[in-house]
């Protein structure tokens, strides 16, 4: 018979139980995932000072740990931000380019997480989708997003517009969901996306004044002439070439027009008037009080001018705006920092900053990425996790976005699905490195033919070399010795020196494609599903001079089989 005092104790004891599971709740690391577009690691200043001082991204390395090693499967932006959700390669979630959708059924970590008892958050720049899977609330930018008076897509009230810069705007609503809506018995995980420093790199005003007057370190490579690597010759991402004079450079179109500069872009002129169109009053005679200045300054000098002087003018100009699109990351990250700080929460949160791959600053007479190539490849990656990670720490290791996915699931206590591909980061993280092995990632690019003509390639990285076959339309090997050539210039596959190396470097790529699932015979089957929509004119930027013959290659290869 259940007497008063019985009840009393089974209730006192389920108020135990529950006492304890909101406890264990608790003790479970929060994550706060911080994610920019196209931040080269060259432009952080706790990897090198010489371009921008970050002190804030730089805090996290002070807290916790540097990764020099760090690098994407794939890169480019959607598809890294899919490998980053499913723990995926590309050839298996799916998600090879910028034009294939994003297949809905992946299961991502963020639904685990959620399910798992997390709360979870996104804010910024997913750039496919409109409707994230696994979050409690999320106000996304549709598509690339602009700089500028942003709309963005809303989980509870739709699409919205919403007046200021973008980099501000993004920390807004962050903080906002963290004073207002995260509850405190529960761990969240927390995506905070910026757009910024993607193209067309629109600075915040109270920057426009300083950044269009600094000049800035050029880099060792930025007249490269690619000898001797044929897909890097065809390659069309030169800063003095490639880039827009309007939406890139900044300069008016009726600065272009009296200067006779022809659009080296589509649709270059409208892109830079609709940029500039979004602006309010107050915003676009702040962006002209600065830049009348640099095109009155460029007309003056544009008739002494050589082809040399216009292309180092162009790479000023580049860095001054994309550097100046960081600054504001910069100051935004650190307002995050600080929030968490005075409301004691840094403790038990992990924060990582990385970004969803690298960016040429320069290098090779480049920007943009794509290519395996170390600017592109390699991405930042900070961590912070008190009491478990040494402060002031860097790690060479081998680790990839494809590890984001399980190192979240194994700090949550969240089961890790087999079919992920990637590792989780924890024995790295805290030093317990006899239970981490890794000596070769994977790299696999997609999108060709497309914008920028990069050639598609696969590879397999070591801490010392890279083995890359380029195998459309282009078809041939290269092998870059990091160690001997770290600018990357060099090809060494034929060099009798290193056959031995080669032969190695071939064992390897051909364990992780078996390992990983990858194979010709896939790459074919992405090649044909991409080619149609090429030769409809649905792929974006891409010359018809280079693409009607890859177009009859491709449709001849077809009927002989």
């Amino acid at each position: 018979m259940l007497t008063i005092t019985n009840l009393a104790f089974c209730i006192t004891l389920l108020i135990g139980c529950k006492s304890e599971v909101k406890e264990e709740e608790s003790k479970r690391p929060n994550i706060v995932f911080i994610m920019s577009d196209d931040h080269a690691y060259q432009a952080i200043s706790a990897y090198d000072n010489s371009l921008i001082e970050t002190p804030n991204i730089d805090r996290i390395a002070e807290m916790g740990m540097l990764f020099t090693n760090a690098s994407v499967t794939n890169s480019i932006c959607a598809p890294s931000r899919a490998t980053i959700l499913t723990g995926k390669h590309s050839h298996v979630n799916g998600k090879v380019d910028n034009v294939s959708p994003f297949d809905t059924t992946n299961v991502t970590f963020p639904q685990l997480l959620q399910k798992a008892g997390y709360q979870t958050a996104m804010f910024g720049k997913l750039h496919f989708g409109n409707n994230p899977k696994g979050f409690d609330q999320f106000k996304i930018l549709p598509g690339q997003g602009a700089y500028y008076n942003p709309d963005f897509i809303t989980k509870n009230e739709g699409e919205i517009n919403v007046k200021g810069y973008v980099t501000d705007i993004v920390t807004d609503m962050t903080l906002d969901w963290l004073d207002n809506e995260r509850q405190a018995d529960k761990p969240f995980m927390l995506m905070y996306l910026h757009k910024a420093p993607h193209r067309s790199w629109f600075m915040a005003e109270r920057h426009m004044q300083e950044y269009t007057q600094k000049t800035f370190e050029e880099p060792a490579t930025l007249f490269d002439d690619h000898e001797g690597m044929p897909a890097a010759k065809v390659a069309q991402m030169k800063i003095d070439g490639n880039m827009g004079w309007a939406n890139d450079s900044k300069l008016y179109p009726e600065v272009m027009d009296q200067l006779g500069l022809e659009e080296v872009i589509g649709f270059d002129k409208l892109r830079f008037e609709n940029a500039l169109g979004r602006m309010d009053s107050t915003q676009r005679a702040n962006f002209d009080a600065a830049y009348e200045k640099v095109a009155k300054e460029f007309v003056e000098e544009y008739p002494s001018m050589s082809d040399k002087d216009l292309a180092k003018w162009r790479y000023q100009r580049y860095m001054q705006d994309y550097l100046g699109t960081i600054k504001s990351v910069d100051e935004n990250v650190g307002r995050v920092l600080d929030y968490l700080e005075a409301n004691d929460m840094m403790e038990n949160t992990i924060i990582v900053y990385t970004s969803d791959q690298g960016f040429y600053l320069g290098e090779h007479g480049w920007f943009d990425k794509r290519f395996v190539y170390d600017e592109s490849l390699k991405t930042p990656l900070l961590v912070s996790w008190p009491n478990r990670i040494k402060p002031g720490s860097v790690s060479d290791e081998l680790v990839q976005n494809l590890d984001f996915a399980q190192t979240f699931l194994d700090v949550a206590g969240a089961p890790q699905p087999s079919d992920m591909q990637g590792k989780s980061l924890v024995p790295v993280l805290t030093g317990d490195l006899d239970n981490w092995e890794r000596d070769a990632v994977y790299y696999h690019y997609y999108e060709h033919p497309s914008e920028h003509n990069v050639n598609r390639h696969y590879a397999v990285i070591t801490k010392d070399y890279k083995l890359i076959h380029y195998y459309f339309d282009l078809d041939y090997w290269e092998l870059i010795d990091r160690k001997k050539d770290p600018l990357e210039q060099h090809n060494y596959y034929d060099d009798p020196a290193y056959a031995e190396i080669q032969k190695d470097l071939h064992q390897k790529l051909d364990a992780l494609r078996e390992q990983y699932g990858d194979s010709t015979a896939l790459s074919q089957q992405y090649i044909d599903e991409f080619m149609p929509l090429a030769k409809e004119g649905k792929v974006y930027g891409v010359e018809d001079d280079i693409l009607k013959p890859i177009i009859e290659k491709w449709e001849s290869s077809k009927e002989k089989d």
